[in-house]
């Protein structure tokens, strides 16, 4: 059974981007990450004072443990320098702290303080509760194979070009 456009408009400007969009899934993508981002990231920012990158280190801190920046780089797709400020906004904040590694002094450890954790802690459920409000109209096995299918493009997108344009087409030298 084809998805249709239920429940938007026919002269809806949303019903055509959605339903006739040649770059359909990115539309579709973004469209659904700033419904998520907006809300809830802004709902950080009133609560801790901290931006969206400010709280990716944290959150990185918080699943994954004491990480290196660059680490905190490739799991989330934000640039260094990005993340680099945000790791000096949170240290300053008493959010995280540092560690030096003894053999190679340029890399530097990341932890979760206490204060970091409670500030995840703090709205963690909000995230938790917009995510399954924006699943909740898919079953439990819709949910599985969206989960897969986003895990194979996520693990593929390290063989997509970081940018367009730059390199010759196939039929020029």
């Amino acid at each position: 059974m084809p998805i249709t456009a239920e429940g938007i408009a026919e002269d809806s400007p949303l019903r055509t981007r959605l339903w006739e969009n040649p770059c359909w899934f990115s539309y579709r993508l973004n469209y659904l990450a700033l419904h998520f981002n907006s809300p809830v990231y802004g709902f950080i920012q009133g609560r801790l004072g901290l931006l969206r990158p400010d709280f990716v280190v944290l959150w990185s801190l918080y699943l994954g443990g004491p990480s290196t920046l660059t680490d905190l780089v490739r799991s989330s797709g934000f640039p260094k320098n990005t993340l680099s400020r945000a790791a000096n906004k949170v240290y300053r904040l008493g959010m995280i702290d540092r560690e030096g590694d003894a053999e190679d002094q340029r890399r530097v450890t990341l932890h979760l303080t206490d204060e970091g954790r409670a500030g995840v802690e703090a709205v963690k459920a909000e995230m938790l509760g917009h995510e399954r409000l924006m699943l909740e109209r898919l079953s439990p096995a819709e949910r599985l194979c969206l989960s897969e299918i986003l895990t194979k493009l996520v693990a593929a997108s390290g063989d997509w070009p970081q940018s367009l344009g730059n390199e010759p087409a196939e039929d020029e030298p």
